[in-house]
Parts: C-alpha cells; structure tokens; sequence
C-alpha cells in the first residue's frame, strides 16, 4: 500500500468519489479492515468515509493511479500550452506576411481576431444555453489527452469521478473555462509578440480594398474598433488617413506607425483583455467554489455505509458517567504507538501443544479458528497494536490464501512482526516443498519467518 495520503483536500474528496463509482459499478469491496481502521480513527461520518476511501484506495493502488492520472493531465495541458504558443505566432505571420506586399489591414485584423472571437461567441452561447457545463473542444481534448497518457487500468475511474465531484458544485465549467481562456490567453500574447517583433525589424504598408463598399464604411469600422484602444494611448488614424490608404500605399512613417499601433491596440483590447478578464473569474469562482466542497451524504453509496462506520451504539448519546481513567482508543501509526508484545496462533490442531510458557510481558492471544475470533482480535489491535507480534502458523498446512491475507493484516496492526513456522510433534512429517511454499509465500508478504522460537525476540525486542 501506499506510504502516504493525498495531502490535498481535492485529492482526497477525488479519491472518495472513485471508490464510491467504482463500488457502484463492480460492487462492493472488501472492506472489514478499512472500516475497522476508519472507526478506530474516529471523528464525524464523513471523516470515517473519507478514511476508509483512503485506505481502500491505498490498498488497490488507486491513489498511485491518480498520481499518474495527474502527470498526465499535466504533460496534456503543456502539449496543449506549446499548441497555443505556436498557433498564436503563426497567427500574427499569417496576418503580417513577409513583406513584399501591402498588408489589407482587415484581412489581418480578421486573420488574428476571427477565429477567437468565433470561439469565445461558441463558449458564450455553450454557457448560457448549456448551463455553462459543455466543456469546449479544448477541454475535451485535454480530457481525452489526460486519460491516454495516464496510461493505468485504475485511472478509468477517476475521470468520471472528477467530472461528478465538480458538478456538485458546478465547478465545471469554470475549471474547463480556466483551461479555455488560459490557453487563449497564450496564444494571443504569443500572437502579440510576434506581431511587435514583425512590425520591429520589417518595413510594412498598410491598405484597405474594396469593390462595393465605399471609403465611410472603412472611415466608420476604424474609428468605431479603434476608440477603446485609443482611450488607453493607443493612435487612431484619423479620416483623411483611411481614405487615402485605400486610394493608394501611404507611405510616409507617420501612417505606417497609426496603422501598426491601431492594429495592436484591437489585439490587446478586444483579444486578450476580455480573455484575462474572464480567466481571473474563472479563477475566483473555482477557488471558492473548491473551499465549499463536501462529500455528499445522501449518495445510496455513502447513506449505505453510515450503519458499518458509525455503529448505532456510537450514536445513541452517553448513558453512563465516565470512568476517572478513560482509555481513548490509538490511531496513530503503530510503529509510533504500539507497546507490549503478543502471541497469536492460527487454526492449529490438537496435536501441538499449546499455548508454549511465556515470558513475562508477553501476552497470548490464543488460537484463531474462526472468523468471529479474527474480526475480535483485529478490532482490538486496531485499537492497541503491540510492538512485536509473533504469528504461529503450522507448515504441516498449506499456505491457502485466506491464512496468508489475514497474516498479512495482521502485521498492519503490529509495530514488527514474525511468522513462527511451528516444528512438527514428534512422529510427524514435514513436506519440504509445501515448507518451502510457506518460506516463498512470507517472503512475499515483506515479513520475517523462523523455524525456531520467537520467544525471547517476543520478549527482548532482540534476536
């Protein structure tokens, strides 16, 4: 399992959901531990869900999964940013050209503008007629690109997941907006700066064509798209300067300088200051909207869980006055909080002696038989795990996979733990192989074995 859990409240409200539709989808998980660990952490409903989620995920390496979900998402939005980058700058050549001809300056504002202004006018009506949820094309894409290059079964259900717990808060269409208008963003200030750059170190003329329109029209466009810009210092051509570049190539300095500067002036104001604009608000509104963020307790997938997290012995109130002394049960990591040590044996026969004579401070929890036993014992070292637990295992037995998994939570619950592999009684056999199927098993599991006694490491902490 893994160390650690996500440190993000995002993350971990992101993992809840995927457990939640992944148990609705494929059934229920096993459980018994995560829930035992989930209540012995205490805390209202929604603490222990977000617990048990946690472990659950842990334990099937989905939160591994969404790590890499995220290094996905990642690499796609920088693909996506070095997309934006480049379509931005062949933007502004495409408006500019080499040169060698007088540039139409609406067929350039149109080449730099046109394509934006449709999308933004798609995101305004998707917003407003969709209840602002259609992510865009630009957010699909990154969508897609992110699950492709996860490149992990396990991820599968983190999308869904993401999407349902940020339209629980209609959080999606600002995330995808965020995406949208960022990416915009890039591309028009790349689109910018090739534009000063071009208009820096080449020598262009500017002029305006027409066959049915007359020279007031262009007169009433320039003025009209050239006001705002002009309130923030930029130049305005004025009427004789429009006529004339559509008459013929000015060429003096002057007009070439209140073209260029008009044509900047629309990119930056009517281009990316509406998109910095609605970027920032997007921004604000995804922010706290992520603050208000909770798990949904009326879910069938979280109401069914509230009876095995928070037990009705748990709810109905105090009866009794508290003891002088009350002993709170530990949560912490067992090797911070685990004392004392403890032997435990599982399903051996009349035919081994047991319990062995133990040490002083060693405490015997006797034979495990059945599953009632198991779910008592595991529910107290959940509680109070020991720091040494020795697990007595008879090799006569084959190694099943029940045996195995329970030695294995068994040793979550201990601060160290080894496997005793019993000596057979007098008279009796040992199969080799099926010993060695044991030794091969335990090495598996990560944990120590020994043939010979575990009585004075249970009693010395030393071998």
């Amino acid at each position: 399992m893994s160390d650690s859990a996500p440190s993000s409240p995002f993350d971990r409200l992101w993992l809840c959901e995927a457990v939640r539709l992944r148990e609705e989808q494929a059934g229920a998980l096993e459980d018994a531990e995560a829930n035992r660990r989930a209540i012995a952490a205490g805390g209202e409903l929604p603490r222990r869900i977000e617990s048990r989620a946690l472990w659950l995920a842990a334990r099937d390496q989905l939160d591994s999964a969404l790590r890499l979900w995220k290094q996905g998402a990642q690499l796609a939005f920088y693909l996506l940013v070095v997309l934006a980058l480049l379509s931005g700058g062949g933007l502004a050549l495409a408006a500019l050209g080499d040169g060698q001809r007088p540039v139409n300056v609406f067929w350039a504002l149109a080449s730099l503008l046109g394509l934006d202004l449709l999308m933004l006018l798609g995101w305004a009506c998707g917003f407003a007629l969709g209840g602002g949820e259609a992510a865009g094309a630009l957010g699909r894409l990154w969508l897609w690109l992110s699950g492709k290059l996860a490149r992990d079964a396990q991820a599968a259900q983190l999308a869904p997941a993401l999407l349902v717990l940020l339209g629980r808060q209609r959080l999606t269409r600002w995330v995808l907006g965020m995406l949208v208008h960022g990416l915009w963003l890039l591309a028009l200030g790349a689109a910018l700066v090739v534009l000063l750059a071009l208009l820096s170190t080449r020598r262009y003329g500017f002029v305006w064509e027409t066959t049915i329109l007359g020279g007031d029209t262009f007169v009433f466009l320039t003025h009209g798209l050239g006001t705002l810009p002009a309130l923030l210092g930029f130049p305005l051509p004025d009427s004789e300067l429009v006529r004339a570049s559509g008459d013929a190539l000015v060429a003096s300095e002057a007009a070439r300088h209140a073209w260029a500067g008009w044509l900047v002036g629309i990119l930056l104001v009517y281009g990316l200051l509406p998109r910095l604009v609605l970027w920032l608000v997007c921004l604000w509104r995804w922010r706290s909207g992520r603050a208000a963020l909770r798990l949904d307790l009326s879910l069938p997938g979280y109401s069914l869980l509230r009876e095995r997290l928070l037990p009705s012995s748990e709810r109905l109130g105090v009866n009794d006055a508290a003891p002088a002394n009350l002993v709170e049960p530990q949560a912490q990591n067992p090797a911070a909080s685990a004392e004392g040590a403890l032997l435990v044996a599982i399903e051996l026969d009349d035919s081994q002696a047991w319990p062995p004579k133990l040490p002083a401070g060693v405490a015997d929890a006797g034979v495990l038989d059945d599953g009632a036993q198991r779910r008592r014992l595991l529910e107290q070292l959940t509680r109070y795990p020991p720091a040494r637990l020795a697990i007595a295992c008879d090799p006569r037995r084959s190694p099943d996979r029940g045996t195995l998994a329970l030695i294995a939570e068994l040793s979550r619950c201990a601060g160290a733990t080894r496997v005793w592999l019993l000596q057979p009684p007098a008279g009796a056999a040992l199969d080799g192989d099926r010993l060695a199927d044991w030794h091969a098993a335990i090495d598996k599991l990560g944990l120590r074995h020994s043939g010979a006694s575990l009585l004075g490491w249970l009693e010395s902490g030393h071998d």
